[in-house]
């Protein structure tokens, strides 16, 4: 379960892209891809570490979280719970949890803004329980995410990642300044007011040199998708034969374009695109892409 696993880099290969690489994080596995298995990583380690067999986390109904997660551990032959946001539904990504044996706890939108109230008051008395935030989020991941680094070209000039709450760019960052290489790494929020994020990343880091905010591609805010981002994400999967989700790395993709337009790289810039995975979290748009 803790083997690491490494992601190859491709090409796009439209003209208008063909010098930007794209580390191929999402095919690292089907259900456990992209960012989350950076971010579980070191909480399984931890998990097994600390002699614990019940990891508790947190999600909404659609969240790419709660499947790596209900996936790992049962892997790991490890309980695993799940508050859920909002009132109960059934769909795919659900589906899935459950199938993985993740038991499910529809949770008030008011209760679930205190996690760790909401730990405390159903699980406070289990020895075994691992409280997970929402995402993984938390220094365990952002030493996963860092790992990253170690597998780029070290000659990058410029490298892109969507993100929500900062812990993969964290970690992005993190891994740049312990190899002291000279990237800037590039930070699309996926969401209104994104600017947070650069706070979130120097808490981690101490550190925002290098560190460049795009905060103007979020498309209306969090999984907000209008018919041009849908119509993109048709062009971009048909020219280039990779998927992309909605909510994340449609929005960071269309940013680099969007720059490469309006000559924000140099000729000789090395580029790279992290592909955080986030793939299944397309069902719960799958109304949108109509043909």
């Amino acid at each position: 379960m803790f083997t690491d696993i490494y992601s190859p880099i491709h090409q796009l290969k439209h003209a208008t892209r063909n010098h930007v690489l794209v580390k191929r994080d999402d095919l690292i596995d089907p259900y456990i891809s992209g960012n989350k298995w950076r971010k579980l990583k070191y909480i399984l380690k931890d998990v097994q570490k600390k002699d614990k067999n019940h990891i508790v986390t947190f999600g909404g109904a659609f969240s790419n979280h709660l499947v790596a997660t209900a996936s790992a551990c049962a892997r790991a032959s490890l309980k695993s719970t799940a508050f859920v946001r909002g009132e109960e539904v059934s769909n795919e990504m659900l589906l899935l949890c459950k199938l993985f044996g993740m038991n499910l706890i529809f949770t008030s939108r008011e209760n679930y803004k205190n996690k760790t109230l909401l730990f405390e008051n159903h699980f406070g008395s289990d020895p075994q329980a691992y409280f997970v935030d929402e995402g993984g989020a938390g220094a365990e991941a952002v030493r996963g995410c860092a790992e990253i680094i170690a597998e780029l070209p070290q000659d990058i000039d410029h490298l892109f990642c969507a993100a929500g709450t900062g812990t993969t760019a964290a970690g992005l960052l993190k891994g740049i300044h312990q190899r002291k290489l000279k990237t800037q790494l590039h930070v699309v929020p996926v969401l209104k007011g994104g600017d947070f994020i650069a706070d979130e990343i120097y808490k981690h880091t101490g550190n925002v040199d290098q560190l460049v905010m795009h905060t103007d591609y979020h498309f209306g805010g969090y999984a907000k998708t209008p018919p041009t981002l849908i119509e993109y994400i048709k062009k971009f999967v048909a020219a280039e034969g990779m998927l992309i989700d909605p909510v994340y790395t449609s929005k960071m993709f269309f940013a680099i374009d969007d720059l490469n337009v309006n000559n924000y790289f140099n000729k000789e810039d090395k580029i790279i695109a992290l592909h955080t995975g986030g793939l299944l979290g397309i069902w719960g748009m799958k109304d949108k892409f109509v043909y």
